[in-house]
Order: C-alpha cells, then sequence, then structure tokens
C-alpha cells in the first residue's frame, strides 16, 4: 500500500547530478574566507607561517585553496583537481591553527575543528564525485 508513493517520492528525489551542484555551489560559499584575505590582506596568514619557519610567499596558496578552488568547483572547471587543492588548503589550515584543538570542544560544545573537517570532506567528495552533468565545461573527462 505505502510501497507506490514511497518508489514514486524516492523517484521525484533522485537527482544526482542536481545534489552534487548543490554541495559544490554551498562549498563555493568558502570564498567568503579567502575575500575577507584579500580584502584585509594575508599579513596575518603569512605571519602564521613565519611562526612555523615556512616563507612568508605561500600565503599565496591560500588565494587558490579558498578562492580560486570554490569558484572553480561552483561553475564546475576541473573540479576534482580544484577540490584537491582546496582539500589540501583545509590540511594545512589544520595544521596552522586547528591541530591543537583537534580534541577540543568550542565554548557552545561543538567540536572545535568541525567547520575544517566539513570542508575537508566535502572538499573529497567532490573529488569523488568530480562536477555532474551541470557543468561549464562539457568534456566530463575534465570536469
Amino acid at each position: 500500500m505505502m510501497k507506490q508513493p514511497y518508489i514514486r517520492f524516492t523517484t521525484a528525489l533522485n537527482k544526482p547530478d542536481l545534489a552534487i551542484l548543490l554541495l559544490r555551489i554551498t562549498y563555493g560559499l568558502l570564498i567568503f574566507h579567502g575575500w575577507h584575505k584579500l580584502h584585509d590582506g594575508l599579513g596575518g596568514i603569512q605571519g602564521m607561517l613565519a611562526g612555523y619557519g615556512i616563507p612568508a610567499f605561500v600565503a599565496y596558496g591560500v588565494i587558490i585553496g579558498e578562492v580560486i578552488a570554490p569558484v572553480m568547483m561552483m561553475l564546475g572547471i576541473f573540479t576534482r583537481l580544484a577540490a584537491l587543492s582546496a582539500a589540501a588548503t583545509m590540511i594545512v589550515a589544520w595544521l596552522m591553527v586547528g591541530i591543537h584543538h583537534t580534541f577540543a570542544l568550542s565554548p557552545v560544545g561543538a567540536w572545535a575543528i568541525e567547520d575544517i573537517v566539513y570542508y575537508f570532506m566535502a572538499a573529497i567528495v567532490i573529488a569523488l564525485f568530480g562536477s555532474g552533468r551541470y557543468s561549464v565545461m562539457s568534456n566530463p573527462l575534465y570536469r
């Protein structure tokens, strides 16, 4: 009795390409982190890198991982490469600001690094799926 309505319901929601597009667009909101660094400068990031003995020019990788890669993912341009670039940026973010909070809770009881982990895992999922059908690039091998 409930079988037919459930089948219609799940069939109506079976839109993997749309789901991938929504995930890519949602991930693209990471651009606000990058915009902040573009607007206010990379001095803070360069200072943190210098504290670890890493050359200041590495800070420009943030622009790739938090501005260029999210835009590429939203548009579906070299999606897998962009997603892996963003995932690498999240690893660096964890190593620089989150590693000491890996087993900690935030003041409101959330996992202290959950935003880093969610962005990292979403980037990995996007890298595995690619861009799906809705992409600026037409060749599926390069999406």
